[in-house]
């Protein structure tokens, strides 16, 4: 198994560019079952996440050419519609092929995709839209076994809580469908937008794109057929190398940005003392010498992003004084907290909310990664702490950072990926 080695205490310096969103090109790869034609995806991230649902679509009977940020996916060849538990067990996004292949096929069968390490994203709002739209749903067997013979029907969704992945599967669902389907306290994030973005390219009428009301009129069964899609910046790729300039006190230069899906992550370093130069698609940090405490709650976008929660411990751990992080998305997306402790953080948990009350040193220490973004937290703080910090299970980072070391390496960070000793 691999991990990371790090020597902390090196100052960075220079230029990254950040890569496609992998919560985008998810929802875009399932997205690609409604059509029976060749889709082509640019600017994907090379990261496990994307292979694994790739391998979902072969095993769906769909044709797949995949050269590292370039897709050619033909789904006219998909010869089932199970998606089996040997893959959605490995990556909850899985679930994303239930509307399109629903909507498409009349019939499907999908894994559930259990539990999380961050807390549980049940999928019952996805089943009860569908159920809306004429679905018939049962549960079997550890499988979603649903029905719909004569197609989708539209209808008015209301999700009683927002949901990204119950937004993205109802779009696909509803793009297909037979009349015209309205969501109500839809998800707007980015990778929301560019998934209505794709299909409305493709032909289907969609009202209220970007907002928390979605009206999609239905093709009525008939496949679509898809223009290029280029993968929008990974927001949370950027953010986090944002944070690793401010932690390392250091100057870095992000290239394929867009800045308004970065807003809120730089609203909370400016807070901090942080100062920027921006450009049409790129955006400079600065060195501060002093960073100061910040206050945040996690929120849907276009509030401060729960993916961006870990980074910002990690940098308030360096500051002078006491800053609060309240998690509201997810009920264990803390567990990184006794980690960063282990390399001599003072982090305070009681409930939803962390105190974390800054110190002048870190000292280097093995860690062990608990998910994907608690991987990256673990990570800033090796960049500063005295010595050397080996991070372990870091396939939960190859999940949705691509190439991370060789980036940081670039900008000059000691970081050396290895191979446990048997």
């Amino acid at each position: 198994m691999d991990y990371l080695e790090i020597v902390g205490g090196n100052t960075l310096s220079g230029d990254v560019t950040i890569s496609g969103a992998k919560n985008a090109a998810l929802p875009i790869i399932a997205a690609t079952i409604l059509s029976d034609q060749e889709v082509t995806l640019t600017n994907l991230p090379n990261v496990v996440d994307i292979r694994t649902l790739l391998k979902l679509l072969t095993m769906l009977g769909g044709s797949v050419a995949h050269d590292k940020t370039v897709a050619k996916i033909n789904n006219g060849t998909i010869t089932s519609t199970k998606a089996v538990y040997e893959i959605v067990s490995q990556m909850r996004a899985s679930i994303l092929v239930l509307g399109p292949l629903l909507s498409r096929f009349g019939e499907c069968e999908v894994s559930l995709p259990g539990g999380c390490a961050i807390g549980q994203r049940p999928i019952d709002l996805h089943l009860k839209a569908l159920e809306s739209m004429g679905a018939t749903i049962e549960i079997k067997g550890g499988y979603v076994h649903a029905m719909a013979p004569d197609g989708l029907k539209g209808a008015k969704i209301i999700f009683d809580k927002i949901t990204v992945g119950g937004t993205e599967n109802i779009i696909m669902a509803a793009a297909l469908a037979h009349g015209t389907t309205t969501i109500i306290n839809a998800a707007k994030e980015p990778e929301v937008v560019q998934l209505c973005e794709m299909i409305r390219d493709a032909g289907i009428q969609i009202e209220g794109i970007g907002t928390n009301e979605l009206t999609i009129e239905g093709s009525g069964g008939k496949t679509l057929k898809f223009q290029t899609v280029n993968i929008i910046p990974d927001r949370i790729e950027a953010g986090t190398y944002l944070c690793a300039g401010a932690i390392t006190n250091s100057s870095i230069t992000l290239h394929k940005v867009n800045h308004t899906h970065i807003q809120s992550s730089i609203d909370k370093l400016e807070s901090m003392g942080c100062t920027f130069e921006l450009h049409e698609d790129s955006i400079t940090i600065f060195p501060v010498t002093h960073l100061k405490p910040v206050n945040l709650i996690t929120m849907e976008y276009p509030g401060f992003p729960t993916d961006m929660q870990a980074q910002f411990m990690a940098l308030a751990v360096m500051v002078e004084g006491e800053s609060l992080i309240e998690e509201r998305l997810f009920e264990n997306r803390f567990m990184h907290v006794s980690e960063l402790n282990r390399l001599g953080a003072d982090i305070w948990l009681k409930g939803s909310t962390a105190a974390v009350k800054g110190v002048n040193e870190l000292y280097g220490a093995d860690v062990m990664a608990t998910d994907l973004r608690a991987s990256s937290a673990l990570v800033l703080a090796a960049l500063v702490a005295e010595g050397t910090t080996n991070v372990r299970r870091i396939y939960h980072l190859d999940r949705g950072y691509d190439n991370l070391e060789g980036k940081l390496s670039a900008l000059g960070a000691k970081i050396k990926r290895k191979k446990e000793s048997m």
